[in-house]
């Protein structure tokens, strides 16, 4: 899938107020730190689409993209962020649960996961509950150009590991580098792939 087009669309602070359901959404998520806002510049060929931060957890709202005027790039809030207020988390986590859960337009989750780490219990769990769901989901590890060549793989395999003690077959997985663009035209070609079944 070739890029053309990628514009900011609309932020949400509440599922109740995401714009009308018109073309396919995919959703990324991960927990706070993961590499996310600078991935998902990487995959729309633009430095400045979704805000980075040196922060965890700057994103807090829902934030809509449309790509090529195709498809909605849906960035969510990371989980795992402990340094925000209990009330504040409370109503990330209600929100961001709202729209997996019920939003109609949602395609496919892609959850990312940190390469360098071995698997870790918040991520275990999130994916977990996105099978009970039912939701569609893929793995994206990130940040593959930080550890030596091998690591990011083996940590993929021992996360897929932990996973299958809850869940049968696998997912797809994706080993990605925002800084290289490794993994960045997998990733699109399983996008484009949905859209036109959609």
């Amino acid at each position: 899938m070739k890029i053309k087009t990628a514009r900011f669309a609309i932020s949400c602070t509440d599922v109740n107020d995401c714009p009308a359901a018109e073309l396919p959404e995919f959703a990324f998520i991960g927990r706070s730190n993961v590499g996310k806002s600078s991935l998902l510049n990487t995959l729309c060929n633009q430095k400045a689409l979704a805000r980075v931060s040196g922060k965890p957890g700057h994103t807090q709202t829902i934030n809509f993209f449309v790509v090529n005027e195709d498809w909605c790039l849906v960035d969510l809030p990371g989980y795992g962020y402990a340094k925000a207020p209990k009330s504040e988390r409370h109503r990330f986590g209600d929100f961001v649960a709202d729209y997996l859960e019920f939003r109609e337009g949602l395609t496919h989750v892609f959850v990312l996961i940190d390469s360098r780490l071995e698997p870790q219990r918040i991520d275990i769990d999130f994916v977990t509950w996105l099978v009970e769901q039912g939701v569609p989901f893929s793995l994206v590890f990130t940040k593959s150009d930080k550890v030596k060549p091998g690591r990011s793989k083996a940590n993929r395999d021992l996360f897929l590991e932990a996973l299958s003690e809850y869940i049968e077959g696998q997912p797809p997985t994706f080993i990605t580098s925002a800084k290289t663009g490794d993994g960045r035209l997998d990733v699109l070609r399983s996008i484009g792939e949905m859209v036109r079944g959609s």
